[in-house]
């Protein structure tokens, strides 16, 4: 196979993967039976979050693209669930891709769970493909998924899951 058709088949099993994202809600992590840190009631979780940020998080949705200002603010710092305030990711390993989330190139070690995010009734299923979901350990709330953008395997996080503190001095 020459590198030509490579790299077009990496570009168009990414554009699919990203626009799969985009059309498919995820399967939502509290339904996976397992007992995290920090729970509260559907109840709870809408009087912290606004309507998008319950839908992304708790929901497993995906927000639009240039959604918010953390996308595109590489200033250094650390990223924490909305939901619990559990430190998942770093600017250290943020990475600069122009597609409208914030991308990283891993998580903090023991921050983030994985889980597959299967699609019911859709071109996915036919092919057992499936999309690697990330969850924060502390609180399963969804934050993102983990593909191939750009030849480099990443997380794509939804800026709606995360709050960004400066780094300290």
């Amino acid at each position: 196979m020459s590198p030509v058709t490579a790299s077009r088949r990496n570009f168009l099993i990414t554009s699919a993967l990203a626009g799969t994202a985009l059309a498919v809600p995820a399967r939502a992590a509290m339904s996976d039976g397992f007992t995290y840190e920090v729970t509260r009631s559907e109840a709870e979780w809408r009087a912290l979050l606004s309507a998008e940020q319950y839908s992304v998080m708790r929901e497993g949705g995906t927000e639009l693209p240039r959604n918010g200002d953390l996308w595109k603010d590489y200033a250094e710092g650390e990223f924490n669930c909305r939901g619990c305030d559990l430190h998942v990711y770093s600017s250290d390993w943020r990475v600069e891709i122009d597609k409208g989330w914030i991308f990283f190139g891993h998580s903090e070690p023991d921050a983030a769970l994985m889980s597959i995010d299967y699609a019911k009734d859709d071109a996915m299923n036919d092919t057992g493909d499936a999309l690697i979901e990330t969850h924060c350990r502390r609180c399963g709330s969804h934050l993102g998924h983990i593909f191939y953008v750009e030849d480099q395997l990443v997380h794509c996080i939804n800026a709606a899951s995360l709050v960004r503190t400066p780094k300290s001095a």
